[in-house]
């Protein structure tokens, strides 16, 4: 009553409207008193009366609340087996956790029996580097299970909203009129759809990778050497590099790449893949320009990025691990113009090449006596050795450099070509 908007509403405990509904007692209209309910707008989504047809709710489309209330019913239903279907899910998932949780609590104890059998044929250096090794285990597996008690924390909240929202969606469809339906199926659908929009994860957050080396060098304890350590690494995105001929730059249109090498905290090979790597290929002077990178597991802490350039020019590359940028990201890359093939012929001279034809014009720009446009052995512009007759390069194996050519040395080069 302390709002502006309701001040002046009729307010009364939902049981006691139930108990107006079931005797049968018509609601009437808050805008027209004396008007009843019956009829439902359909573009204000709305219960309204007859006087309100006439009035605010002109030319708007309606129908009886006996006609659509099956319309809308169903609608909630789909919700309500979606919500369902949903909770089936995340008690698969929690049930999935439980049992993560006694995995890793088994291995923690099994690996803590591997290292007492290790540790007993020491003394004192060895039963110090024994507690040493089950603190690091203890405080493993208390991360992990801290992991996975806040992840099932948080589905069981989400869970309980689901129970919620599904308990009073049956009780609403099964116990309240028609009319009750429509006046709260906004508030209804509202709250199932949120819920149903909520991402969580299917499969537990943490694995139960804990693994106990008896060949592994922990340095000295109380002056003798030690051996064996409690295996989990983590991947560090500082001590990440990268390498590859695809790294700094590329053609267009042709795919290329580069590796990612991951290592952890001491600057050692992870050995192993499964960790989540992005890459993003920006350009710099176009926005809506982004090329599309696929990110390929090795399996043995290595990973290749292969991409594609459609447009040349200088782009921003981003490489990182676990939302952290590796070494040297981010990074330019030079997307130079596709490759050029030659169009014209590999000759020594446009004489030979073409048939003695006078018309035949070469790249070089040299010129024969006799009114030959094109070069010839030991005359004035011939660079001396076979060259490319469309754009002058002495070089077999390159890229061609000339532009264009226009229609009267299009037409020569051509017939050169085909000679």
């Amino acid at each position: 009553r302390r709002q502006k908007k309701t001040a002046s509403h009729a307010v009364m405990e939902l049981e006691n409207s139930k108990d107006c509904s079931q005797a049968g007692k018509p609601l009437l209209c808050p805008s027209h008193p004396t008007e009843e309910l019956r009829l439902f707008c359909e573009q204000c989504d709305q219960p309204v009366c007859q006087e309100c047809v006439l009035g605010r709710h002109r030319q708007h489309p309606y129908d009886f609340t006996s006609n659509v209330i099956h319309r809308h019913g169903d609608a909630l239903r789909k919700l309500l087996k979606n919500t369902q279907q949903h909770m089936d899910t995340l008690e698969d998932v929690l049930s999935q956790i439980d049992k993560m949780g006694s995995a890793v609590r088994s291995r923690a104890e099994a690996v803590a029996t591997e290292i007492c059998l290790f540790a007993s044929g020491y003394v004192r250096a060895i039963e110090e580097h024994r507690d040493r090794l089950l603190k690091q285990l203890e405080d493993l597996k208390v991360q992990k299970e801290n992991l996975l008690h806040l992840q099932k924390a948080q589905l069981q909240q989400l869970l309980l909203d689901m129970r919620t929202g599904v308990e009073f969606t049956e009780h609403l469809l099964m116990s309240g009129s028609d009319l009750e339906i429509l006046i709260t199926k906004g508030v209804v659908s509202s709250r199932l759809t949120k819920l149903n929009s909520v991402a969580y994860s299917t499969h537990p957050s943490v694995d139960d990778r804990i693994q106990f080396s008896a060949q592994e060098r922990a340095g000295q304890c109380c002056g003798y050497a030690v051996f064996g350590a409690v295996l989990n690494k983590v991947v560090d995105p500082t001590r990440c590099t990268l390498h590859g001929e695809g790294l700094h730059s590329a053609r267009q249109n042709q795919r290329t790449g580069f590796t990612l090498l991951c290592n952890d905290t001491t600057g050692e090979r992870m050995g192993q893949g499964g960790e989540a790597v992005q890459v993003t290929i920006t350009h710099k002077d176009k926005r809506d320009c982004a090329v599309k990178p696929t990110v390929c597991d090795n399996g043995d802490g290595t990973y290749y990025i292969s991409y594609s350039p459609e447009e040349p020019g200088l782009y921003a590359v981003c490489v990182c691990v676990k939302g952290q940028h590796v070494q040297g990201s981010p990074f330019t890359l030079t997307v130079k113009h596709k490759f050029r093939e030659h169009q014209g012929v590999f000759h020594c001279c446009t004489f030979c090449s073409s048939g003695g034809q006078k018309a035949a014009r070469c790249a070089c720009g040299g010129t024969m006596p006799g009114g030959y446009q094109g070069c010839g052995h030991g005359h004035k512009g011939h660079p001396g050795c076979h060259h490319w007759s469309c754009c002058g390069q002495v070089k077999q194996s390159s890229e061609c450099l000339g532009g264009p050519p226009s229609d009267t040395s299009s037409r020569s080069l051509l017939r050169t070509v085909a000679l």
